[in-house]
Formats: C-alpha cells, structure tokens, sequence
C-alpha cells in the first residue's frame, strides 16, 4: 500500500552549502548515526551531491527487515510517499500489540537539491532486538534532474567497496543477562530481589521497572504504588496478551503478593512503568526509587541499570534497598 503526503510548509529560500571536506557524504549518501543499539533510531540520510552534477529530485530508502514503527519526518518543498506491507515475522512492541507490517519504503520526491548543495532526510524508527549484532543495508534510489544513482551494492566481506554502497548502520549486539548478587532483603513477610531498569536511547520518556517479590506470610500484601528519582510519576502496570493482541493497563488498585506466592515484575507482564524521565538512562548507573506497600509500607530500593536488550536476571539476585518507616 502506497500513500502521500505533502508538506505545506514553504520551501527553505537556501541550503547549506556542502564543504569541499565534507567526508564521506561528499562520496555517497550515507546515514549520518551509522551505530546505535537495538532500540529508537533516528535515521538521518545525508545527501551531499547530485548525480553527475545534476541536482536531486527524490530519495527512496528502502526499509530492512526488524526495522519497525517507521515515521518519516516531512520536508519543506518535498512530496512523502510511504510503500507498507507485512513484515517476515511480528515484532512485539512495549506499547500496544505486536507489529505486523509496517512501512518499507520512503520516497521524498518534487524538490530540487542542487549539486553544489547538501541536505537531509530523517525518519524515526525501532530496531528491533532480532538485529542485535547485526550490519544492516538501506538501499536508497536517488533521481535527478538527469539520471539517477542506485546505492544498493551490498558490500561482500573481504572485497573492496563497492562504488555505489548502501546506507550502512551496525547494530550493537544486545547486552548480556546481568549476574544475579549474592543477598536478599526481607521487608515484613516480603521477599525483594533484584530491581532493574532497562538504559533508554536519547529522547525517551519512559522505563520500565522490574524486580521479584515473594510473600512468606499468610496474608496477602499489595504493591499499591512506585517512584523512581529520575521520574516525575511511576505506575504499576500489567501487560497481557489475549485474541492475539497485546495490552498495557495501570493497576489502579494495586498488585496483589498471595501468601505463599512470589510474583515476578519482568518484561512482557506485570511491570512498573516511570514516565516522563528527566534524564536518559546509562547502562551500568543505579538509580533510587521507592515501593510503597499495603502492609510491608515505604521500601527505599536501588534499580540497576541494564542494557536496551537486558532480560530478566537470575533468581536469588537483588539490588540494594533499605526499610523506609
């Protein structure tokens, strides 16, 4: 499915000249972040020449595979047109239901970039943690005035480059299982191991909260409510999957601990979730928050800091946390 947008904002009276030393732009178009971690990507396509000294007309990049939730950012002067279609496999996302289809190409076309000229052309995405490790290849068409340019020739390991390459960007393997530590705490008839917070890419106004809580008593307790010292509001949250689509709701009443019980906060279910983050999160910092429970009260908790990839850790592991009265 194709479909077009056209920005009404009025076209730039000029553009930034392109420096005789402008790199690798100055070579082909290339992305201008050419690393980053499974996660939000801003894709920044910079365009820095035209072909054979004719000036551009359209850019179309096409979309790898466990790129998803692809936005295109609108262009002064240019006309967007989006190509959708389903992906190889369904993604899960951490709002909403598992992504099955997407965008897979992106054309800015009806503008006039000149040879002697550079410019732009951005799109957010996520990569998914199917791409951890991987070097992923954005074909991208440029037509001008006079002839085109198809930067599509994948470049083979061990070989020269190829003159006309793709947009190249690596993806950071997916950060290992963190080792468990070696205590618990007891709070009243609660057991808490390990809190733990996933490192957040630029921008991001959210994190989840996760930890394991075991109730040795014989009445039940409820995790009512959380907050976390880098977040104007926490919220206890499940997520759940029912009909095939995926769901996220606040636990206005709390989360129930049974007698006997231990529930796990862990990706994909229950979880806390600490919003609007006045600060992106570092893999490796410990970050303070508190719990705050019907009957075991205020808890002082550390989170640790883990990869955008981290999965649960190993049971028995905690962070460090102190009774709060």
């Amino acid at each position: 499915m194709t479909q077009t947008f056209v920005s009404r904002a009025r076209p730039l009276a000029v553009a930034a000249l392109v420096s005789l030393t402008a790199g690798s732009a100055s070579a082909h178009v290339v992305l201008a972040q050419k690393e980053a971690q499974p996660g939000s990507y801003q894709g920044t396509l910079k365009v820095g020449h035209g072909c054979d000294g004719s000036a551009t007309t359209a850019i179309k990049v096409t979309i790898p595979e466990g790129v998803v939730g692809v936005k295109p950012q609108p262009k002064a002067g240019w006309t967007i047109a989006i190509e959708t279609g389903p992906y190889a496999k369904a993604y899960p996302m951490m709002h909403g239901k598992p992504a099955t289809e997407g965008v897979k190409t992106i054309t800015w076309s009806g503008g006039n970039l000149p040879d002697a000229y550079y410019d732009e052309f951005v799109f957010v995405s996520t990569l998914t943690p199917d791409v951890a490790g991987q070097t992923l290849y954005f074909p991208v068409l440029q037509t001008c005035e006079k002839g085109s340019t198809n930067w599509a020739e994948t470049p083979v390991a061990g070989q020269p480059v190829p003159p006309r390459p793709p947009a190249i960007l690596k993806v950071a393997q997916a950060a290992a299982s963190a080792p468990a530590a070696s205590a618990q705490v007891k709070v009243g008839d609660l057991v808490l191991d390990a809190p733990w917070t996933r490192a957040t890419p630029g921008g991001a106004k959210v994190a989840g909260g996760f930890l394991k809580i075991t109730n040795t008593g014989s009445a039940p307790d409820k995790l009512l409510s959380a907050s976390f010292e880098r977040a104007a509001k926490g919220e206890v949250h499940e997520m759940s999957m029912a009909n095939g689509v995926m769901t996220m709701r606040e636990l206005a009443g709390g989360l129930e601990i049974a007698p006997g019980k231990t529930v796990e906060l862990a990706p994909g279910g229950y979880h806390l979730m600490f919003m609007d983050l006045k600060q992106p999160l570092k893999e490796g910092e410990k970050v303070k928050g508190t719990l705050v429970f019907e009957k075991a009260g205020k808890v002082d908790v550390t989170f640790d800091v883990r990869g955008i990839g981290a999965t649960a850790p190993a049971a028995g592991g905690m962070g460090n946390m102190g009774h709060q009265h």
